[in-house]
């Protein structure tokens, strides 16, 4: 039976370390080895490490863990019930039936083929932006490709004006500390509530502006899905648009950067990209396994729950770490190597099961296009600073900068 590790020695709370934090891989396979299934009193929380238990959480546990308004109120954070009010209607935190309802509907509306035609326009606003960076020799990546591309595409996905795009990213930015580690930045809490309001304004007004003057954007064609007379109403509307958003901004900002600082990192690995474009799908694929964006989900146990041998109290929160799964030896071969044609990969980056990765077609898509034109454009590329920093987000893993110099 798995030890139930409850040393005060292991737990997440080390990624509060910014020494781990750029590195947690060596605490990930230390938690796999010694407490797989541990108790963090920290977090308050059951972490699991191992492939097989996190693909089990993911698939079976329940993801309906925000709290109600009433329960806020209980715990006297009525001042949290904005958010909440947003987050219970979100398909992200849903269980069935709700989920099934919410997640049938939006796939009318967004769909692998649909994301597809959006190719050519990504590749221009790739073009765009790296041909518009403001010196020759140097590139930012984070602040002018990494965050800008999603924004924009996310905008005209959505049917709203590109120029928003700036806006809508400071909104993500503020919305994925909900969904990373807000536990950990009380700070930002006046920051979120006002970001949560403006957000819900916004489309609230833009659902009500289509429905006057229809676009051909995401919004609209949520707002008409329907499925057996079933459709969202204004208020499922507008929170699902807000969780497609910031996912979709938030897991393909951080796939380019920790891509792109991956492959700089592996000697030769660009080169291939660039001999051989056919590379990029599987490429893409072993870095969202290598460098996961998302590092970890909640959920909560249901009745029975048993992890490595371990019983779990029902309704006790459980934290699914599918950066450590993703580096399980149990699962991929030589998991710390970086092997851009692995083939065997089905790696947990966007989650599993009937809460996968609802952006994951468009995010692949971006990944693959945009470290496609990077290979193509520049003769080389090489890392312009000594030390990286991330951002300070343990569930969403992501750099705060990366300075490049290229040759074209």
């Amino acid at each position: 039976m798995a030890t139930a590790g409850r040393s005060s020695r292991l737990g997440l709370y080390h990624l509060l370390d910014p020494a781990v934090l750029a590195d947690p891989y060596p605490l990930y396979r230390q938690l796999r080895e010694e407490a797989p299934v541990l108790w963090d009193p920290y977090l308050h929380t059951w972490v699991v490490t191992r492939y097989q238990d996190v693909e089990q959480v993911l698939r079976s546990f329940k993801a309906a863990r925000t709290p109600g308004p009433d329960r806020l109120a209980a715990l006297g954070l009525e001042r949290l019930t904005p958010v909440a009010r947003m987050m219970v209607r979100q398909m992200l935190f849903l269980d069935q039936p709700a989920h099934g309802r919410v997640r049938r509907l939006a796939s009318v509306a967004f769909t692998p083929r649909q994301v597809a035609k959006l190719r050519d326009d990504i590749a221009g606003i790739t073009d765009g932006l790296l041909d518009g960076r403001p010196e020759r020799d140097r590139i930012e990546i984070m602040s002018q490709l990494a965050e800008p591309l999603p924004a924009i595409v996310t905008a005209r996905m959505l049917g709203v004006p590109t120029e928003h795009h700036q806006m809508l990213k400071a909104w993500s930015q503020d919305f994925a500390e909900m969904l990373g580690n807000f536990q950990h930045n009380p700070g930002r809490v006046d920051k979120v509530l006002a970001s949560v309001e403006e957000m819900g304004a916004y489309f609230t007004d833009a659902v009500r502006r289509d429905a006057l003057e229809p676009t051909d954007g995401l919004i609209h064609a949520l707002a008409s899905a329907e499925v057996d007379g079933d459709q969202l109403d204004e208020e499922d509307l507008v929170a699902n648009i807000v969780v497609t958003m910031v996912g979709g901004q938030e897991t393909t900002t951080n796939l380019i950067g920790n891509g792109l600082m991956t492959l700089l990192r592996h000697p030769g690995t660009l080169e291939a990209l660039r001999s051989d474009p056919e590379l990029l799908p599987s490429a893409v694929e072993e870095l969202l396994r290598y460098e996961s964006p998302s590092q970890h989900t909640a959920r909560l146990a249901p009745a029975g729950a048993v992890l490595g041998g371990q019983e779990i109290p029902e309704d006790a929160a459980v934290m699914a770490v599918m950066g450590a799964a993703n580096r399980d030896p149990e699962r991929f071969a030589d998991p710390d190597r970086l092997d851009l044609a692995r083939q065997d990969n089905r790696h947990l980056a966007f989650g599993w099961a009937a809460h996968f990765c609802f952006g994951a077609p468009l995010a692949r898509l971006e990944g693959q296009v945009v470290l496609g034109a990077l290979a193509a454009k520049f003769k080389e590329i090489t890392l312009d600073a000594e030390h990286l920093s991330w951002r300070p987000n343990l569930g969403l893993r992501g750099l705060t900068a990366l300075p490049v110099k290229v040759t074209s």
